[in-house]
């Protein structure tokens, strides 16, 4: 889905009678500022806008004092917007929000709300504990190939590599600079400020080493006993898996399941590490654009990953799962699903050969489908060019 798409819906339900609060959550750098700033330049009806990041006062007061004011347009004009970004930054602002949205519904006030933030982890935990019944969520994933070759002009290759972080896609031609931003300015505020500022971790530095194990192995499945090992003070399962968790929620690193029809067993099944956008698998790695693209076993890993994430963000906010699957030696790289359906998909980069686990998975699960993902320019019905599919939307295909 494109921004555009993003900003429309949110002004869709703002010319709707006031039913609920909008909340806007994503990564960082996927532009959920910017849909916001979008809608508030046609709006037509007043608005009070701030962020969180920007607060100089007590922040018990902060949220009383955006709503006083909007209150008081809202008694001038008939309606008013009132927009709260990263939100999740104040102290109990789901009880304080919750008191404010519901004295407006008693009193009348016709007091709309977008609020938005970056740690879904600490959004969502607010919105259930208070705010139950009175929001909308709106997901915003990283951006697709599509967004990026449109806006940006990046070819298959350099979306392959660089990923999809619209703020330095100016900078790529200075692979070392491009590089320096990722990690200093997107990775590092994501691990800090979204989570360990803001959740209870007892060994930070075991975070950052996962995060890092997660965008040198991506596409790999890991079971945890092999993580532990390569992890100093990692503690026990339990721990990486919690940590895991929080990575997923913020839009950084994600631990697949193994498709089975028990979910003791998907439980119990070792993860496919996966990120969500590639650039945090090649900013830290020491290869070049050039010299990865020269690389077969690098670039294959790279072509899998760029398959991952865009399923993975594709499907963000919808009713489906995203699993891989394995036995013994067999093995196919995705398999997304619901209640109805199962399509699995096998990517093929190079020459390099996957075995039997295409056959092996049909004949154990002969209601599914099963699609071929190709980077060379293979035929066939049941083949995809890879860059076909990263123009489409997965679920088309289920």
């Amino acid at each position: 889905m494109e921004r555009i798409r993003y900003t429309e819906m949110l002004r869709s339900r703002l010319r709707e009678k006031r039913h609920f609060i909008q909340v806007l959550t994503g990564p960082r750098q996927v532009g959920k500022s910017t849909i916001i700033a979008d809608v508030l330049s046609t709006l037509e009806i007043p608005y009070v806008s701030e962020s969180a990041d920007d607060i100089t006062v007590s922040k018990d007061a902060w949220l009383k004092g955006i709503w006083d004011r909007a209150r008081v347009l809202a008694r001038q004009h008939g309606e008013v917007l009132v927009v709260v970004d990263e939100i999740q930054k104040i102290p109990n602002w789901s009880e304080s929000v919750k008191k404010l949205w519901d004295e407006d519904k008693k009193t009348g006030a016709n007091v709309k709300v977008i609020l938005s933030g970056s740690s879904r982890l600490l959004l969502m935990n607010g919105l259930s504990e208070s705010l139950q019944g009175r929001f909308e969520l709106i997901p915003v994933p990283h951006w697709s190939y599509g967004e990026m070759k449109k806006v940006f002009g990046f070819s298959l290759e350099e979306f392959v590599y660089f990923g999809s972080y619209p703020g330095p896609a100016d900078l790529i031609e200075d692979e070392k600079r491009w590089k320096a931003y990722i990690r200093d300015s997107i990775m590092e505020p994501s691990l800090t400020n979204d989570i360990l500022m803001l959740t209870p971790i007892q060994k930070p530095a075991l975070l950052r080493q996962l995060m890092e194990l997660g965008s040198y192995y991506s596409g790999q499945i890991m079971p945890f006993e092999h993580m532990l090992g390569q992890l100093s003070d990692a503690g026990n399962t339990t721990t990486l898996a919690h940590y895991l968790d929080l990575l997923r929620q913020s839009g950084l690193l994600a631990g697949l399941q193994k498709y089975s029809g028990s979910e003791v067993r998907k439980r119990a099944s070792s993860p496919k590490l996966q990120v969500f956008n590639n650039a945090l698998i090649s900013s830290r790695h020491p290869m070049d654009f050039t010299k990865a693209k020269e690389d077969n076993t690098f670039w294959g890993r790279l072509v899998e990953s760029a398959v991952g994430t865009h399923i993975m963000n594709s499907v963000t906010g919808q009713d489906v799962s995203l699993g891989y699957w394995r036995e013994k030696q067999d093995e196919v790289d995705f398999v997304l699903y619901n209640e109805y359906s199962t399509v699995a998909f096998e990517v093929k980069s190079g020459n390099i050969s996957h075995g039997r686990g295409q056959d092996v998975f049909m004949k154990r699960y002969p209601d599914s489908k099963m699609f071929t993902i190709s980077a060379k320019a293979d035929t066939g019905s049941m083949t995809i060019p890879l860059e076909d599919f990263l123009l489409s939307n997965p679920l088309t295909y289920l």
